[in-house]
């Protein structure tokens, strides 16, 4: 299942950059190459969606639910569906040793004024 799923994945990756390398700029004219919306309209030149438009649509969500599916597959075979906060172990009160500072000796620095050491 996941193999078949990764190679249909790969094959819409493909299609995908195909199909946006293939069409043209909303703006192609003169004017979309220096800034301007390149037709009268209030919101830009928007004209009828054509069969790459579609095919575009069509591809990039199989590309999002075929990445999707893969990522519920990876996560459910690892069996790491648990999150970051339930694996991290928090010490016990046992396992928690009480800080001891050594008695001073004479001549000595406090453990907690010594400098750093590098």
């Amino acid at each position: 299942m996941v193999i078949l799923l990764t190679i249909i994945h790969v094959l819409v990756c493909l299609f995908l950059i195909v199909v946006v390398l293939l069409q043209s700029g909303k703006a192609a004219d003169i004017a979309g190459a220096f800034g301007g919306m390149g037709s009268q309209t209030t919101f830009g030149p928007r004209g009828a969606a054509t069969v790459l438009t579609k095919a575009t649509q069509i591809a990039a969500v199989l590309f999002m639910v075929t990445s999707l599916a893969l990522s519920i597959i990876a996560t459910r075979a690892s069996g790491t569906g648990s999150s970051v906060i339930e694996r991290v172990e928090i010490p016990t009160p046992a396992q928690q040793a009480p800080a001891q500072s050594a008695p001073a000796q004479s001549g000595s620095t406090p453990p907690a004024q010594q400098p750093a050491q590098k």
